[in-house]
């Protein structure tokens, strides 16, 4: 199953623009680096439980996260 890629697209330009890998993120969320670049291709998504740590890793809230305005 294809998730959108939306999603995908917006975690990938994040990371970028910190200048983190996918191993740096994957080590900082507790996992694979093969799960980060899953994420990011849409192939699938993250557990509902990192949301939080992914969204503060950014310094953004969740809604940010997911293209939501406030």
């Amino acid at each position: 199953m294809q998730f959108s890629t939306e999603f995908g697209d917006r975690l990938a330009g994040l990371r970028r623009s910190t200048g983190m890998t996918q191993d740096a993120l994957a080590l900082r969320l507790g996992v694979s680096a093969q799960a980060v670049s899953k994420w990011e291709r849409a192939v699938c998504c993250p557990d509902i439980s990192l949301l939080p740590a992914l969204a503060d890793t950014f310094g953004i809230s969740i809604d940010l996260l997911f293209g939501r305005s406030a």
